[in-house]
């Protein structure tokens, strides 16, 4: 037998492996309970309060712009004051606005404090994100894992789909406020198990944001931010309403909830796959393609009367949104060399984007009686990002 060789296992690394794993895992349901529940489950939901409550478009629209103003607000917060991403208090307190706001929406039908919990929740949001993208991220590189970061995102799509799916059987259940309550119920459920996985991390290092000394760095993406703004006043038109819309189809409407679920599965590998793309074809091409990709679903949904119409359009859509953040994200921080003042400078652009659009369309579906106009002008903004996209110089420099 001393011929035979014999593989040894390193245990140290196995167990490198588990604990990033473990890590990964808690920051997926951290992604799933801040974005997933406590920033999209509004959009699945809206329709129940529409039927329950008589919810106009409006107002509607109103409360998804007030939760991205609170999500404008979180970043802005954690960019200028980033010394907070370390303080347990402020992490927990988010966690326990998202869940509260999300549970108090089923409590109360005063649209005034329905607009205060959805700006409340929005500014939750972004903490959490920016806090569990920075602890995981980190703890992961340390472990020798980074290359899983990308897949962390991929809990914002789980979470939309687990929306979709919770909503029909809560509303068996009580109607639109049992849908609010049981959502953040699991949401709490899901936060204690991904707090449980996720204890295990490392010290965040806090950096400070660089502010350069002339313009140029900014003037380098400033047609990516503009172009950044119109995917921003486009995508959240079909963000916010693109269940409600499904709903009041006629032959459609038991299918409405799980088009969200379609959005949230084609989600899931968005933040994988279209980086790698880029790499293959350039970023230009790939911005290009999801686009247009997004735009076209957009119009399809205009009058999608079809399952496979809507599936079209729902996985268009959710194929894309996130790919589009990481591309730009990424091009703005290459360009700049500066990664904290190019993503507060581009998400500070996509914010008011997303802040308008859902104010405007459901104002002007109420207006002209449907989502015909809101969905067509939501389809030009996106494909005007495009046009500037591709007239942006600065691609040029960078990557070809």
């Amino acid at each position: 037998m001393s011929g035979m060789k014999t593989e040894s296992i390193n245990p140290d690394a196995s167990q490198s492996g588990w604990d990033a794993l473990k890590i990964l895992m808690g920051g997926m349901l951290g992604m799933v309970v801040a974005m997933g529940i406590g920033r999209f489950v509004f959009t699945p939901i809206l329709p129940l309060m529409q039927r329950d409550l008589g919810v106009s478009n409006t107002l509607a629209g109103w409360l998804a712009g007030l939760n991205y103003l609170g999500y404008l607000i979180g970043a802005l917060v954690c960019t200028i004051a980033p010394r907070l991403l370390r303080s347990r208090l402020i992490a927990g307190g988010a966690l326990l606005l998202s869940l509260s706001t999300t549970i108090c929406m089923g409590m109360t039908i005063s649209a005034f404090w329905w607009g205060a919990m959805r700006l409340g929740g929005g500014i939750a949001s972004a903490v959490l994100f920016i806090v569990i993208s920075a602890e995981v991220g980190k703890s992961l590189v340390s472990l020798g894992y980074g290359h899983w970061v990308g897949t962390l995102y991929g809990g914002i799509g789980f979470g939309i789909a687990l929306s979709g799916l919770m909503v029909p059987p809560l509303d068996l259940v009580g109607g639109w406020d049992a849908a609010w309550i049981g959502a953040g119920s699991i949401a709490i459920l899901l936060a204690v198990i991904g707090l449980a996985l996720g204890r295990k991390r490392v010290q965040i290092e806090v950096v400070s944001v660089d502010v350069p000394g002339t313009t140029c760095g900014l003037r380098s993406i400033w047609l990516l931010g503009v172009a950044y703004f119109f995917e921003g006043l486009g995508y959240i038109v079909t963000a916010t309403f693109i269940v409600a819309i499904i709903a009041v189809t006629p032959g459609l409407e038991g299918f409405a909830p799980y088009s969200w679920v379609a959005v949230g599965l084609s989600a899931i590998p968005a933040t994988i796959l279209w980086p790698r793309l880029a790499r293959s074809i350039g970023s230009r091409p790939a911005l290009l393609a999801a686009y247009a990709l997004q735009a076209a679903g957009i119009l399809v949904s205009r009058h999608a009367d079809s399952i496979a119409e809507v599936l079209f359009a729902a996985i268009t859509f959710g194929g894309t949104f996130l790919g589009i953040v990481a591309l730009t994200l990424a091009e703005g921080n290459q360009r700049m060399g500066r990664e904290g003042q190019a993503a507060a400078f581009l998400t500070a652009s996509f914010s008011v984007g997303q802040m308008l659009g859902p104010i405007l369309a459901g104002s002007l579906a109420d207006r002209q009686d449907g989502f015909a106009l809101p969905l067509l002008l939501a389809a030009v903004s996106v494909a005007l990002g495009g046009v500037l996209i591709a007239l942006d110089r600065h691609f040029r420099m960078v990557n070809d």
